[in-house]
């Protein structure tokens, strides 16, 4: 900071001092310089373009509704199958395009090992849309 001694009625300063306005410029010119050049890529690739397919309504597939409940019954569309009708309509399912999605309603009390054998089962058939069906918070 700086001060006089003396002079005109000891009254303030008016000048500013910018040494230290200086030093912190500096400081961000220079790390400017070296984060600059970081910036930009130097290996150029030719990257693809998207072409997003738009879903039109005569492509819009039923989604698989699957509802397990504890005892290990299983219902796939208000129907009810057994595992190995299950595999079938999942190969047959996975095989379609568009796919439909997988919607797994389990109950809550129901074991872990039902949930997993039936994702086991859809991932081996090539179902790629899985999806859980919950409740909101109570």
């Amino acid at each position: 900071m700086a001060m006089t001694t003396g002079g005109n009625a000891g009254g303030p300063m008016s000048e500013i001092n910018v040494t230290p306005l200086v030093d912190v410029m500096l400081v961000l010119l220079i790390i400017f310089m070296i984060t600059a050049p970081l910036m930009s890529h130097r290996i150029t690739v030719a990257l693809p373009t998207a072409n997003p397919k738009v879903a039109t309504d005569t492509e819009q597939v039923p989604p698989l509704d699957l509802a397990v409940k504890p005892d290990g019954s299983m219902y796939l569309n208000d129907v009810e199958v057994n595992e190995l009708e299950l595999k079938q309509r999942f190969v047959s399912a996975a095989g379609g395009s568009p796919q439909p999605e997988l919607q797994i309603r389990a109950d809550k009390t129901t074991e872990y090992k039902l949930v997993k054998k039936v994702l086991a089962d859809a991932k081996e058939a090539g179902m790629v849309h899985v999806g859980f069906i919950t409740t909101g918070k109570e």
